[in-house]
C-alpha cells in the first residue's frame, strides 16, 4: 500500500478497511510513516471521523502495535479507567477493593497534565514506590498481591504515544474516536476479562457537555466488548472537587484515610463503591449490585482492602509500614482561605480549582514539568457547605507566603457563595 493514497481515501470521507487500518498502525509504530503523514492521518480522522467498525479496527491494531499482557491466575482479571478529574483518587481505593474481592487489576494509569492530577503522580508521592516497573514486576506483584497501580510499559501499545504526541501538536485531541483509541488500546494490552469506566462529566471533566459524556461513554462500550472485554461505564459528576483534597500528597493521605476508615467523605464514597460494584457484577465475583456492594464494605470494614494497598505499595518499593505511618512529602506554609462574608458555597469551577493546585506546582502545565509533591489544597468544603471567615472553603499548602496568597486569591474566585443552600445534586449520572 502507498501511505498517501490511504491517507487521500480517508481525507475524501471513504471508509477504511481493517488491512488499511492495520497498515497505518503499522506505520506510525515502525516510522514507516513520516511525521507529517502521522499529523495528517491525525486530522483526517478528526475532521472526517470514524464509522464504529474503523474504531474497533484502529484500538485493536493498536492494542497489538505491543505486547498483549496473558494471565493464568483462576480469577478474573479487571480494570478501572477514568477519564480525569479534579480530586478524583478512586483508583487508590478501587484496585485494592477489588483485589481484596477475589480480582486480579493490572491497573496502567497516566499522569496528570493541566487542571487534572494524574494516578501515577499521586504515587510517586510516596517515598521508593516505582511507578513505572518492568512488565515482568508487574506480573509477580499482580500474581502475589491482587493488584498493581503502575505506569505504561514501553512495549504496550507503542503506537499510542506517537499518535498522542501528534494529537497534541496538531490541535486533534478532542475527537471521540481517537480518544477511543488511546484509552482502550492501552486497557486492551492489559489482557482484561474487563472492564469499568467511569467517565466525568461538568466544569472539571474534559467532557464539560453531559451528552459528550454519554457519547464517549457509548463509544467506549461498544468497542471494548466488540473487542472481547465485558465492559460498563458509569457518568459520574465532576461539577466539584471529588473528595476533600486536591494535590498528590495530600490525596494519598485520602485514600489511607478512607482505606483505614479514619474518613470517608460521601460523594468520593459513593462513587467507589458504586465503581466496584460493577466490576464485581461485570466480572461475574458477585451475583447482583446488591451482593457486589456488601462485598466491597465488607473488605472496608475488616480491613482487608487496607491491607492489598499496604502490600502493593510495600511490593512496589515503598515503606513497609506505610499504612500505618504514611510519611509523606509537606509543604512548607499552610494558609486557610475563607470568604469575608457567611453563606453557602452554591457552584464551584473544579476546572479552576485544579488549576490553582497547578498554579502551586503540584500538577503540570507541559509534559516535562516537575511536581511538588506536597502542595494543594485540603479541607475543600464541598457544595452546599457553610463558609464563612470561621468556615474555610480550604486550607492551601504552598511552598511560600506569595504562591499561598495567589491560591487564596484564585480559589475565591473559583466558588460561588450564596445566601442559601443549593438542592442536593447526584454525583452518579447514569449508566451505559
Amino acid at each position: 500500500m502507498l501511505a498517501a493514497e490511504v491517507l487521500r481515501k480517508k481525507r475524501d470521507g471513504g471508509t477504511l478497511s481493517p488491512e488499511e487500518i492495520g497498515f497505518l498502525v503499522g506505520g506510525i509504530t515502525d516510522g514507516g510513516l513520516s511525521d507529517a503523514q502521522v499529523g495528517a492521518l491525525a486530522m483526517a480522522f478528526f475532521t472526517r471521523g470514524l464509522d464504529p467498525d474503523e474504531r474497533l479496527h484502529l484500538t485493536t491494531a493498536m492494542r497489538d502495535s505491543g505486547s498483549v499482557m496473558r494471565w493464568d491466575l483462576g480469577k478474573p482479571v479487571l480494570d478501572k479507567h477514568s477519564t480525569g478529574g479534579v480530586g478524583d483518587k478512586v483508583s487508590l481505593m478501587l484496585a485494592p477493593i477489588l483485589a481484596a474481592c477475589g480480582a486480579a487489576v493490572p491497573m496502567i494509569s497516566g499522569r496528570g497534565l493541566g487542571h487534572t492530577g494524574g494516578t501515577l503522580d499521586k504515587l510517586d508521592a510516596i517515598p521508593g514506590y516505582v511507578s513505572t516497573p518492568a512488565t515482568e514486576v508487574i506480573r509477580r506483584v499482580v500474581g502475589d498481591v491482587g493488584c498493581a497501580i503502575v505506569g505504561q510499559t514501553a512495549d504496550l501499545a507503542p503506537a499510542d504515544k506517537r499518535l498522542y504526541a501528534t494529537r497534541d501538536a496538531t490541535g486533534t485531541v478532542e475527537s471521540i474516536p481517537l480518544i477511543v483509541a488511546s484509552i482502550l488500546s492501552k486497557k486492551l494490552a492489559e489482557g482484561l476479562d474487563s472492564l469499568v469506566l467511569d467517565v466525568k462529566t461538568g466544569s472539571g471533566a474534559f467532557m464539560a457537555e453531559r451528552d459528550d459524556a454519554f457519547a464517549l461513554a457509548d463509544a467506549l462500550v461498544e468497542v471494548a466488548n466488540g473487542a472481547g472485554v465485558s465492559t460498563v461505564a458509569l457518568i459520574t459528576d465532576m461539577n466539584e472537587v471529588l473528595g476533600t483534597t486536591a494535590g498528590n500528597a495530600l490525596e494519598v493521605r485520602e485514600a489511607v484515610d478512607y482505606l483505614t476508615g479514619a474518613a470517608r467523605e460521601a460523594r468520593l464514597h459513593e462513587v467507589t463503591v458504586a465503581l466496584a460494584a460493577a466490576a464485581l457484577v461485570q466480572s461475574r465475583l458477585a451475583t447482583d449490585e446488591d451482593s457486589a456492594r456488601s462485598q466491597v464494605e465488607e473488605t472496608l470494614s475488616s480491613g482487608a482492602a487496607a491491607e492489598r494497598f499496604g502490600a502493593m505499595v510495600a511490593a512496589l518499593g515503598g515503606p513497609a509500614d506505610f499504612v500505618e505511618q504514611p510519611t509523606l512529602p509537606e509543604a512548607s506554609v499552610t494558609r486557610p482561605v475563607a470568604p469575608e462574608r457567611p453563606g453557602f458555597v452554591t457552584a464551584v469551577n473544579a476546572r479552576a480549582v485544579g488549576l490553582v493546585v497547578t498554579g502551586l506546582g503540584g500538577n503540570r502545565r507541559r509534559e516535562d514539568d516537575q511536581i511538588d509533591y506536597g502542595v494543594g489544597l485540603s479541607r475543600i468544603a464541598p457544595i452546599g457547605a457553610e463558609v464563612g471567615p470561621d468556615r474555610p472553603l480550604a486550607i492551601v499548602h504552598a511552598r511560600g507566603d506569595g504562591s499561598a496568597a495567589e491560591a487564596a486569591t484564585a480559589l475565591l474566585s473559583a466558588v460561588t457563595i450564596g445566601s442559601e443552600p443549593p438542592a442536593e445534586r447526584p454525583v452518579l449520572l447514569g449508566r451505559v
